[in-house]
């Protein structure tokens, strides 16, 4: 694994719960519609009198797993925080911190480093260079 594709990591994690946010909010959408049938006739429907308890159990089945990842993203984050303050330039912390921990956008980057896009790049580049993966299991 190169350091990248470990730094990376946590902003994958992040994602991951992100998506199941959107579908626990379209899951409570789902459960809070109603429909009205304007008909004349009366039609037998078998109905699904459970429909709003199965919508709730997967609402609380997706709740525990967004819980697990937002756990397990901290625990990546602080494992990440550690490979970074072991990179001895403070510079190189910072712009590593900024981008894998905070998620920050290059051109953010360059705004609160005070310096260009071009610039953060050669100083990604080298501080990339820096990082010690960990070995598995470490």
């Amino acid at each position: 694994m190169t350091a990248k594709e470990y730094l990376n990591q946590a902003f994958h994690l992040d994602q991951r719960i992100n998506s199941k946010l959107d579908m626990m909010a379209t899951l409570k959408e789902m459960s809070t519609k109603t429909t009205s049938i304007m008909q004349d006739d009366v039609v037998s429907h078998t109905r699904n009198v459970h429909s709003m308890e199965d919508a709730i159990a997967k609402m609380v089945d997706m709740q525990t797993e967004i819980n697990a990842d937002i756990d397990q993203l901290i625990d990546k984050k602080q494992e990440i925080m550690h490979t970074i303050y072991a990179v001895e330039n403070p510079e190189y912390q910072t712009l590593l911190e900024l981008r894998y921990i905070c998620f920050r956008s290059w051109e953010e980057i360059a705004d609160k480093m005070h310096c260009t896009v071009s610039n953060v790049f050669k100083v990604h580049s080298k501080a990339l260079r820096c990082v010690a993966v960990p070995k598995l299991g470490s």
